[in-house]
């Protein structure tokens, strides 16, 4: 124990779990009271172990820290990184770490986690194995792969599935082993893991399922070269990341005499202390709950963090078990399950709406009377947040209509409202309805980030903010508090409001937008990066009309653009810009393919059939642009607005004309289609495709408008969309000639980018407006609201009026002068975009970037002086 007259407490571990005790402890004024020590063995504080994978998206370890250095300062506790606890003597109280460092305490905390299993093979501490758990293990296997070509993983679930997309996004030929028959078997069933599959599959990676590792193998210089299966056959990869589960770490506890489950974890009870030592207590993966389960989600182990403190705090708490909900975002793709996910509930009913084609898939677990007990969700996990709200009562509406997709029935919206104040919103802090609206009510808050402040709600996974902000917004409503909903700081009017203005006022200056109609302190300011490009693109929309130049980089429109418009062209990872010629419908002549190899033969670009059908070009530097340019519009191409929000392309099959199912000519209408609408700013982009018989080669139905030919001529649809939150798209009318079509979308075009919000695409608009698809029928195809005149009138401006972008630029010097990286050396390239071999193409230089975004602009300044300065002398 400690020998002066302050108590000491003594943390064992400092990760996610770790760092919310010590928040809780100051939260209950304990670290003013006590001396707090906190030894870690990793070689940095606490960083989110959950988003651990974003670092290969670009975030940094500092980033992904949550370890406040001058929250620990205020507090005074004592933190000591990379030095762990070697023993403890629990007779003398008494913990010594690594450092020889001895520390007497009067309460131990142990919070030392899980350590990755491995499964036993032979071959498994060959060199190219690694784990997938820390900073660190990211590093290493980044550091490998640099000459490596194949990866594998060795486990489908969470960490796995993160682990391989990893491994894909270095660039290597990915495969996920996973002995069970599904992915994720803890949290999905086998009609989720289809569905998972399929869309893994698609992404370009191997699954092997049902099989397992039996051997590493290894060349003479002992490094991987494969993995033997356990159904006889070989796997090739240069690397191998075990991600098969995790144990509890409990080895000081078992060297110190405490009590631990058969199957590992220390056990505790109800108030967190060891079953064996009342000075003692575990939190966190580590630790064997009193209900017998070890948790490994870091929701759980929050609340034990709570529930320990408290305790020492003398305060009443306990924990004796957890929800088990989790919303995962697994490559791309939505993973959830909820309460009793599994059916094993007596008596219990399914409710499942599955699509594998578009890789959805949503079951509902109900009871005989009606009691949502669980469910699954994956695709499309949207309304997550409501239902593991009502899990354990029974809903106000029917199951179907719960897991029924927008565009295939009626499905219910169920607001806020219809949840009960004891519905656990914010799992991770085990934050309720009733706590939320009262930080509204009683606290005074009146915006989301002050009621994340007030209870902690949204600020573990953040998958409960949406709900959240719904549920402040209704809140303040029902209290009488008008709502802000305008579009940013600048504009307290919506996006609709000032798209209504711009029309009507023809005003064609965002200054004088600003000036005129923007919020009192906003005036005669320079506006915000939300209102620019929002308002940018009304001015582009409206050009004709209002009669405004509709070039991007014309006079004050050239300061609202975003990098991509700015540029004419989508900066990537390392730097360099993409080049995506418009390829209409995806029809394109010999004579043209070549031009595009020639170009990305002589520019030494990389180029990649993209899923609009067409080709893009990777790896152009920003100085290069305007020649490449210059020579596909020579020969006869045009900008595709692959960098804009605007329309992308639309697709086609090959319809009557080559297959023998076709019934209308599709790709002449997608060739029609993309010739029209190409150009036109709308709020988000727009994608479309035009199927020639109802096989629906072409996915139109996950389109912001699609086409399905039948014997009679067109259906049209809308508001779909395939991509992070997928949607099937509405039929809006059928069996239309070519001119009815046309005019229908450009009816339903205008209307969407005169209502929509900044950002938001035509499936989230569709399910917003008022009466959804209803209403916008009513106004497209039965002209409601006597606007339709108006809006055709729009359309056949903007078609009217269109100019190819990249013609535009290139025959203007002034504008020329934008394209370089170097304002004061414009020849000069940019040192930091580099590029290394792969597969008879280029790929960025990684490493080269990872170097030059840690070195300062000073650094890259002097660098460029000295470069000059010496061509300077050699000249």
């Amino acid at each position: 124990m400690s020998t002066d007259d302050t108590p000491t407490i003594v943390l064992v571990g400092h990760g996610m779990v770790g760092q919310r005790f010590l928040e809780a402890l100051a939260e209950r004024g304990l670290t003013g009271t006590h001396r707090v020590v906190v030894l870690c063995e990793e070689p940095r504080p606490a960083y989110d172990r959950v988003q651990l994978t974003s670092y290969f998206s670009g975030k940094t370890p500092e980033d992904l820290s949550m370890t406040d250095m001058a929250f620990i300062a205020e507090h005074g506790i004592e933190l000591r990184v990379g030095d762990p606890a070697e023993s403890v003597d629990r007779e003398a109280r008494r913990v010594t770490a690594r450092s020889g460092l001895v520390v007497d305490y009067d309460v131990l905390v142990l919070a030392t986690g899980s350590y990755p299993f491995v499964p036993p093979v032979p071959g498994k501490d060959a060199e190219g194995c690694f784990v997938y758990r820390t900073i660190e293990d990211l590093l290493a296997i980044e550091e490998y792969a640099e000459n490596a070509t194949t990866g594998a993983v060795v486990g489908g679930g969470l960490l796995g599935l993160e682990a391989a997309g990893a491994l894909k996004g270095l660039g290597l030929t990915s495969h996920i082993v996973e002995f069970a028959p599904r992915l994720m078997p803890v949290q999905v069933d086998e009609g989720g893991g289809a569905a998972l599959l399929r869309t893994i599959e698609d992404m370009g990676l191997s699954v092997h399922t049902g099989v397992g590792t039996q051997e590493i193998l290894t060349g003479e210089d002992g490094a991987v070269t494969g993995m033997k299966l356990s159904d006889g056959s070989e796997l090739a990869t240069d690397l191998v990341v075990f991600s098969a589960g995790v144990r509890p770490r409990d080895q000081l506890a078992r060297d110190c005499g405490l009590a631990v489950g058969e199957r590992g974890g220390i056990s505790v009870d109800e108030r967190c202390r060891t079953v064996t030592d009342e000075r003692v207590f575990a939190i966190g993966e580590c630790a064997l709950a009193v209900d017998g389960r070890v948790y490994g989600l870091v929701a759980p182990g929050y609340e034990q963090a709570e529930t320990a403190a408290a305790t020492i705090a003398a305060q009443e708490a306990s924990f004796t078990g957890a929800d088990l909900s989790t919303k995962l975002k697994l490559l791309g793709v939505d993973v959830a399950s909820f309460g009793d996910a599994h059916g094993t509930t007596a008596d219990c009913l399914d409710v499942v709406y599955s699509d594998s084609r578009a890789g959805l898939y949503k079951k509902l677990v109900v009871g005989r009377d009606g009691t949502l007990l669980g469910g699954i969700l994956v695709g499309d996990a949207e309304a997550y947040g409501t239902l593991r709200a009502f899990t354990g009562s029974v809903p106000p509406v029917s199951p179907e209509s719960l897991v029924l997709p927008a565009g295939a029935g009626a499905p219910a919206q169920l607001g806020p409202s219809a949840l009960p104040d004891d519905a656990v919103i914010c799992s991770c802090h085990n934050v309720t309805k009733g706590t939320i609206r009262g930080a509204v009510t009683e606290h005074s808050c009146t915006t989301v980030p002050e009621v994340k402040k007030c209870t902690r709600a949204g600020t573990g996974c953040g998958s409960c903010v949406k709900v959240l902000g719904q549920l402040v917004t209704a809140e303040l409503e029902a209290s009488g508090v008008e709502v802000d909903k305008g579009l940013c700081g600048c504009f307290a009017q919506t996006r609709e409001e000032l798209y209504e203005i711009v029309g009507a006022l023809r005003i064609t200056s965002y200054r004088e937008l600003l000036d005129r109609y923007g919020r009192e302190g906003a005036r005669g300011g320079e506006g915000c990066e939300v209102c620019k490009p929002a308002v940018g693109s009304i001015i582009a929309s409206l050009a004709p009309a209002i009669g405004a130049s509709g070039y991007v980089l014309d006079g004050e429109q050239a300061a609202l653009q975003d990098t991509n418009d700015h540029f004419l062209a989508n900066l990537q990872r390392n730097g360099s810009y993409s080049v995506v010629p418009r390829i209409p419908g995806g029809e394109i002549a010999p004579e043209k393919l070549i031009v595009i190899g020639e170009i990305a033969r002589d520019f030494g670009l990389y180029t990649k059939i993209t899923g609009g059908q067409r080709i893009d070009m990777f790896g152009a530097r920003v100085e290069q642009l305007p020649v490449i340019w210059a020579r596909l519009v020579d020969a006869g191409f045009e900008s595709g607005h692959a960098y804009g929000k605007s329309l992308r392309t639309v697709k086609s099959c090959v319809g009557q004309t080559w297959c023998r199912y076709g019934v209308q000519d599709s790709v002449r209408m997608a060739i029609d289609l993309e010739l029209r609408y190409r150009g036109l700013r709308s709020p988000h982009k727009l994608k479309s495709a035009v199927s020639g018989c109802a096989r629906e080669c072409a996915e139109a139905q996950s389109k912001d408008f699609g086409v399905i030919a039948t014997s009679n001529g067109w259906n049209l649809y809308v508001g779909g969309n395939g991509g992070a939150t997928p949607r099937h798209a509405d039929l809006l009318a059928q069996d239309l000639s070519d001119a009815e079509l046309v005019r229908l979308i450009d009816r339903f075009l205008m209307f969407y980018i005169r209502t929509a919000d900044k950002l938001e695409r035509t499936s989230t608009w569709l399910e917003r407006i008022p009466g959804g698809l209803d209403h916008v029928r009513d106004v497209v195809v039965h002209d409601s609201l006597g606007i339709c005149d108006e809006l055709e009138s729009l359309m056949s401006a903007h078609v009217s009026h269109y100019r190819d972008e990249w013609a535009q630029t290139i025959n203007d010097p002034e504008k020329l002068a934008r394209f370089v990286s170097f304002v004061n050396a414009p020849d000069a390239p940019d040192p930091v975009v580099g590029f290394v071999p792969e597969r008879d193409q280029m790929k960025p230089d990684l490493p080269l970037l990872s170097i030059g975004l840690r070195r300062t602009e000073e650094d890259l300044a002097a660098d460029l002086e000295e470069d000059l300065l010496e061509g300077s002398t050699r000249r």
